[in-house]
This record gives C-alpha cells, sequence and structure tokens, in this order.
C-alpha cells in the first residue's frame, strides 16, 4: 500500500522530483530514438527479406511464395514490437536506476540533514513517538514499532515517487 508523502516533505522533495522528471523524459528520448532506429532497422531487414523470399518463392510458385512471404513479414513485426517492449522495459528500469542514483546524491546536499529531520519525523507520526528510528547507510531512515516498520530510505522515497507517476511514466517514452 503506498503511503502519501505529507505537504512539507513533498514540497521539499518537488525540485528533485521535478529534475527527475526532466532528467527521464531526456534519457527516454535519447532511448526511444534508439529503439526506433534499431526497430526500423529490423523492419527494413525484414522487408528486403521477405522481398528476396518472394522472388524466390514466385519461380516456386505463387501461392507458396504470397504464403512464406507473409509469414516473414508477421514474423519481422513480432520480432520488431518484441524489441520495443524490451526496449521499453530497459528504459523504464534506467529510469528507476538513474532515479534511485539522483535521490541518493541528497546525502551529499546541504540540505539533507532537513531531508532527514522530514523522513524521520513522518516515520514518527506514522508510528508514534517511541518509534526507533534508525538512519539507513544508502541514505534516509528506518523506523521500527512492535510490528511495524516504516521504509524511509531514500531508494524507498525515489520508488514511492516513480510509483506516483503510474502510467503517466510511459509518456516518458511514448513517440
Amino acid at each position: 500500500m503506498r503511503t502519501p508523502v505529507p505537504g512539507e516533505a513533498g514540497a521539499a522533495l518537488e525540485p528533485v522530483r521535478t529534475e527527475l522528471l526532466r532528467a527521464a523524459h531526456e534519457d527516454a528520448r535519447a532511448l526511444l530514438a534508439e529503439a526506433d532506429r534499431e526497430a526500423a532497422e529490423v523492419l527494413d531487414a525484414a522487408r528486403t527479406e521477405e522481398r528476396a523470399i518472394l522472388d524466390a518463392a514466385r519461380r516456386q510458385g505463387e501461392a507458396e511464395g504470397a504464403a512464406t512471404g507473409r509469414a516473414a513479414l508477421v514474423q519481422a513485426r513480432r520480432t520488431a514490437r518484441a524489441r520495443e517492449l524490451s526496449v521499453r522495459r530497459e528504459a523504464y528500469e534506467q529510469l528507476r536506476l538513474r532515479a534511485t542514483e539522483r535521490v541518493r546524491a541528497l546525502r551529499h546536499t546541504e540540505g539533507y540533514d532537513s531531508v532527514l529531520q522530514r523522513l524521520t519525523a513522518r516515520a514518527r507520526r506514522r508510528l508514534g513517538a517511541d518509534a526507533e528510528v534508525i538512519e539507513h547507510p544508502d541514505g534516509g531512515v528506518v523506523a521500527l514499532a512492535p510490528g511495524r516498520c516504516v521504509d524511509g530510505t531514500l531508494d524507498a522515497v525515489a520508488a514511492r515517487a516513480l510509483d506516483r507517476l503510474g502510467p503517466e511514466a510511459e509518456t516518458l517514452w511514448a513517440p
């Protein structure tokens, strides 16, 4: 279950989110351009192969050649679609990785102490004032109370930010 970020923490992270979205759009455009180029190459090669198969098939008979050509084109389209989906999946994984790296970089900024304070306060609001709050080695905090835990690590904050994008994330690499 997703937990909304309180207003003040959300506002403090807005510049990070904005930069993440800008960088993600830029990265996604580059990945999509490469995917489009690769897909075009696959389709061009498939069309060339289709023409060669059709020429040979005409010598063996129109009916057999047409069926073979259609099958080659269908296979080429499937291959191109599979490649596109693979590139989109890779783009999303790269987006997740880069977003996490950028949020982790907060640890090396002057405002990091303020981020830690807000994450700690948020965890205590959720678990109670007696919750044990521990700074995580990769940044952020983990809070524990009997039978409950709040993951306020920077990795979790980045993941939740991307999850909140939902279907909007796909617009980063849509043509």
